[in-house]
């Protein structure tokens, strides 16, 4: 089976949207513009992450030429704190992931992280001097423990892009489990997929599958 891609605008979107995620704690590693504080209102959350993504993918050539060893590493450790890989994995296998043996789940969240990172490092080159993310008014009750920020980010070549981030409220503060991009939420795109391989080959067949395409 082979994950069909998204179209080249939107995959270009997604792929800026974990960008976003990859600078979190980077920034303050590297040249601190905003302090990210995960308890904050869930806009300003992701308006503080999105700025310091902008800033440090820029000074980050590694990751801007989809050096994959380099974004891995980013990820496991500036990403996973923020962001809960895990539910948008569960989410994405559906009913599936209870039939699925805790070593199995464990399995699948590493192969699914494998082929996002894949999947959108070819477009960190993109970010340039006038990429910019602008957060929209928030809607809906942000005391709410499940929220979605909407923000437009605008490209050179092209007209700005509408990006909603969907957050859920944990001890720790927010942390981001889906994207919606243009209309299409990645959990939705991939969950469709995901359960076309369960049906034909099993769990394991869609981890080999996912790990096949990551080598």
């Amino acid at each position: 089976m082979t994950f069909s891609a998204l179209p080249q605008r939107i995959t270009f979107l997604h792929r800026l949207c974990l960008a976003f995620m990859l600078a979190l704690g980077l920034s303050m590693a590297a040249q601190a513009k905003e302090t990210v504080d995960p308890t904050a209102a869930p806009n300003e959350f992701v308006q503080a992450v999105g700025n310091n993504a902008l800033e440090v993918l820029r000074q980050e050539p590694a990751a801007q030429q989809g050096d994959l060893n380099r974004i891995n590493q980013l990820v496991d450790e500036y990403v996973l704190p923020y962001v809960n890989l895990e539910k948008t994995t569960r989410l994405a296998a559906g009913r599936y992931w209870r039939q699925a043996s805790a070593q199995q789940q464990k399995n699948l969240v590493e192969a699914f992280k494998g082929t996002l990172i894949r999947t959108y490092s070819g477009a960190l080159s993109k970010v340039d001097e006038v990429s910019a993310l602008q957060i929209l008014p928030f809607r809906g009750d942000a005391n709410a423990d499940d929220v979605v920020v909407r923000s437009t980010i605008s490209q050179r070549n092209g007209p700005a892009v509408g990006v909603d981030y969907r957050l859920e409220k944990t001890p720790q503060g927010w942390k981001i489990y889906d994207l919606n991009v243009e209309g299409i939420w990645l959990i939705q795109n991939y969950r469709n997929q995901f359960a076309q391989q369960i049906n034909q080959n099993g769990i394991d067949g869609l981890i080999d599958a996912l790990n096949k395409q990551n080598r």
